[in-house]
Order: C-alpha cells, then sequence, then structure tokens
C-alpha cells in the first residue's frame, strides 16, 4: 500500500528515529483534543506511563477512525510529559506500546516536558503521563 503523504528528509541529514521531520499531506484535515491514557468511561485503568501511553495512541485512532483514517493518516503527535527522566528510561517499552497501536508509522512529533496536567490521575503518583495532540490528512 503506497503512503498517503510524502515524508520530507533531505538527503545529507541523519535518518530520525521514531518520527518525521517533515511531511506533506493533501485531502481532509481532522482535529482532535489532547488525549490522555483513560479508558472510554474517561477512568484510568492504570497509573503506569507506558499502559497510559498506549492506551492514549488507541484513543487517537479511535477517534481518527470516526473520521474514516487509520494511524497511517496521522501527521503530527505532540507529547506532554511530566517527567522526561521517565520517559527517557522507558524508550523501549514505549516503543514496543507505540508501535502495537500505530504500526510502523511516524509522524511528525514533538516532546515538551510540563510541570502537570489538569487531571487527576488517581493514587496521585508523580510519575510521567502522555497526552497526545494529533493532527490527520487523509486524501
Amino acid at each position: 500500500m503506497p503512503e498517503p503523504h510524502q515524508f520530507l528528509h533531505p538527503q545529507n541529514w541523519k535518518k530520525p528515529k521514531g518520527f518525521a521531520n517533515g511531511i506533506v499531506a493533501e485531502g481532509r484535515v481532522v482535529f482532535l483534543a489532547g488525549q490522555i491514557g483513560w479508558n472510554a468511561e474517561q477512568k484510568f485503568d492504570s497509573t503506569d506511563f507506558v499502559v497510559q501511553a498506549r492506551q492514549a495512541l488507541a484513543n487517537i485512532v479511535a477517534l481518527v477512525a470516526e473520521a474514516g483514517g487509520g494511524p497511517e493518516h496521522i501527521t503530527r503527535l505532540t507529547w506532554f510529559v511530566t517527567d522526561k527522566k521517565d520517559y527517557l528510561s522507558r524508550l523501549r517499552e514505549l516503543g514496543d506500546a507505540y508501535r502495537a497501536v500505530m504500526g510502523k508509522h511516524f509522524p511528525t512529533m514533538t516532546l515538551v516536558q510540563v510541570v502537570a496536567l489538569v487531571e487527576d490521575f488517581g493514587q496521585g503518583r508523580n510519575r510521567s503521563h502522555r497526552r497526545g495532540a494529533a493532527s490527520m490528512r487523509r486524501a
């Protein structure tokens, strides 16, 4: 299946790992609110960072599906984490969770460390949490 977008990568640049530096897309534009790691009932099944990240990605994919798209149509993800060290120490697990939901599609991505998120995460653990903002373009 051909890629729905053109990925931008200058020849003399080192290949990015797990993201794209740029994408050209055409067609419909869908805007999503930031998604967090809670289920359809807006309840957290876990306080674990990777479990919540996987759920947030699944939430994003479910919303994109409502517009007739799939993970391959997502052009941008913005990650907000409260603990950069926790994020970096769990990259392998996070990558496994990411690929389980998104496959091998790596859109443009930005990671931002923030002091806190608005939502309470149950037991008050000071753990990294992921919130995604996604943009999708579908031809």
